[in-house]
């Protein structure tokens, strides 16, 4: 890379980027991403990255701001890489969402919704209940970092709160800090990871050496102080066993179904709890699941969709490639009663034509894959006669390029589709789409 210039520059922010930056160019040419600025502002940056194509830089002042800049709330908004929305209002945090969604359709999909959805909102602060701390001892400043990683990932933040997790986890990070620091095992502990059920926070501590008693005591001293579950991971997943209280219940509770979905430390939730059941309730509504009908949900997890819908369906079909997850999923079904959930063990990316439950015939599909999408599942797939598919994704561009299949090459119907705030302050995107035949 060539040598970067540190002379301060104008510029003015024409657009969003997709991931949060201010989009400019310089002497109307080169394209610059801009942390910490907002379209319609005047700023002075300086230069952090230059390549071919595009330069990096960051705000060092606003010369002139958006009517849509409001104050942050967080005293590490832009250091620390947890959130890079914090300076834009909420209402145009959705909005911005909403246009990558649909930018996403037409540049990717070559589609549009027949109609876009209301966004799906809830609190936009202290809704965080799943995540992971990078932890590092730093010498030169004499203590023990706990926090996300910085803007620049090869640092982690030097956190006192996070205002953007649950405020059980969220107030105590410095009492985190401390507690690491005072451990014999303290440049031996890379990460903490958390996750809260209704009654019940855990804490994870990955440790790369094993633990001497004094440390050990220490940590279930914490726990006890503070109302926490501790969990030790000496190892890979299976490694993570509790070390206070000795049986910990994790579990939350999907009121409007009467649900209760068990987890275990490392599994996947939705980490915004009151965006979930506004989540689940809008797909059960897209889904227009009629009594009697078999429904196949594809990237079900614990059940967090498969559950509720065997509440109106006459069956509900879960599938899942992590084993454990669907041990667990048909744990929860027993745990509720719900003899008309069933689930399988796929992986979901491979070849699916040996799988009985593919041949069985279905009403109607749900999907919630991962960043990588469904195109491989959504090929094989024997769609006819299914009624409507809705499709929740963590990430509008496969979503836009599954989209573009379903209705450019098996000619289906995009009918809706719209955003929901699953992480406010980021520039996360979570949508959901229903399609037709």
């Amino acid at each position: 890379m060539a040598r970067i210039d540190q002379t301060p520059f104008e510029l003015e922010i024409l657009d969003l980027s997709h991931d949060g930056r201010g989009v400019a160019r310089r002497d109307g040419g080169k394209t610059v991403f801009v942390s910490g600025a907002l379209p319609g502002e005047r700023v002075m940056v300086k230069q952090t990255w230059r390549s071919r194509s595009f330069d990096e830089a960051v705000t060092l002042q606003v010369l002139q701001p958006s009517a849509d800049r409001v104050e942050p709330r967080c005293p590490h908004f832009g250091t620390c890489g947890g959130c890079v929305l914090q300076h834009l209002a909420g209402d145009r945090q959705i909005a911005a969402k909403q246009r990558v969604l649909l930018e996403n359709f037409e540049r990717i999909g070559h589609v549009a919704p027949e109609a876009v959805l209301p966004p799906l909102t809830d609190a936009a602060w202290g809704y965080r209940r799943k995540g992971r701390f990078s932890v590092r001892r730093v010498e030169k400043k004499d203590k023990t970092l706990v926090g996300y990683r910085e803007q620049d990932p090869r640092f982690v933040a030097d956190l006192s709160q996070c205002h953007t997790v649950i405020p059980r986890i969220g107030d105590r990070i410095e009492a985190l800090s401390r507690l690491v620091d005072g451990l014999e095992a303290r440049r031996e502990i890379p990460q903490i990871e958390f996750i809260a059920g209704d009654d019940t926070v855990a804490l994870v501590f990955r440790h790369l050496a094993p633990l001497s008693e004094a440390d050990r005591g220490a940590l279930a001293a914490f726990a006890q102080a503070h109302g926490f579950a501790v969990f030790l991971q000496p190892g890979g997943v299976d490694s993570v066993h509790p070390l206070w209280p000795e049986a910990p219940p994790l579990s939350f509770r999907l009121a409007p179904w009467d649900v209760e979905l068990l987890f275990r430390p490392l599994d996947f939730i939705q980490v915004n709890a009151g965006l979930n059941e506004k989540m689940i309730a809008r797909a059960l509504e897209l889904l227009d699941v009629q009594p009697g009908e078999r429904v196949l949900d594809l990237f079900c997890g614990l059940g967090n969709f498969t559950l509720p819908l065997a509440r109106v369906a006459g069956e509900a079909v879960g599938v899942e490639g992590d084993a454990g997850l669907v041990a667990r999923a048909r744990e929860n079904a027993a745990h509720n009663g719900l003899e008309n959930a069933r689930f399988f063990a796929a992986d979901l990316a491979q070849d699916l034509s040996g799988h009985p439950w593919m041949r069985q015939g279905f009403d109607r599909l749900l999907l919630d894959p991962p960043r990588s999408g469904a195109d491989g599942v959504l090929r094989q797939l024997p769609l006819k006669g299914l009624k409507r598919i809705v499709y929740v994704s963590c990430h509008p561009a496969s979503l836009a390029r599954d989209a573009g299949y379903l209705v450019n090459e098996r000619g289906w119907k995009l009918r809706s589709a719209g955003v929901m705030d699953m992480f406010p302050q980021t520039a996360h995107v979570e949508s959901i789409a229903m399609f037709e035949p």
